[in-house]
């Protein structure tokens, strides 16, 4: 049998999530949406310019709220996803608009990590499509 291959010790060399982001108006509200061409979104960032909240997504289900962390060359921040504002089938966690990891997300050097308890790691690129939204939202 194949042994399973075990995370690498630094955040920064594990293989990126693979996909693009994409930014677009998404009922009106200024999204990035990451995904492989042709196929569903894995996760996204949007302006919920209403509340001043950028919502933080990801697919996979979560009925209960569940830990959830940005990793950047910055460091960690935990996280919680909100239930309610989770849609079947994603995971939402809310960040305040002026809040200091959001610039830590668009800054961090090439890419962000976005965990999720009993989910895979997504190690996703900072493009400048999340800029946009948290500009945006600003």
């Amino acid at each position: 049998s194949t042994p399973t291959p075990s995370p690498p010790a630094d955040w920064r060399d594990a293989a990126q999530t693979p996909g693009t982001w994409r930014w677009g108006l998404v009922n009106a509200r200024s999204t990035a949406s990451f995904g492989t061409s042709g196929g569903a979104a894995l996760a996204t960032l949007t302006c919920d310019r209403v509340n001043a909240r950028v919502l933080v997504a990801r697919r996979g289900d979560g009925t209960a709220s569940l830990p959830m962390a940005l990793t950047t060359t910055f460091g960690t921040r935990p996280l919680s996803s909100d239930p309610l504002r989770s849609p079947p089938g994603w995971v939402v966690a809310e960040i305040h608009s002026n809040d200091p990891v959001l610039d830590s997300i668009a800054f961090s050097r090439g890419r962000f990590a976005l965990e999720t308890a009993g989910l895979a790691t997504l190690y996703l690129p900072s493009w400048p499509e999340i800029s946009r939204v948290i500009e945006d939202c600003r």
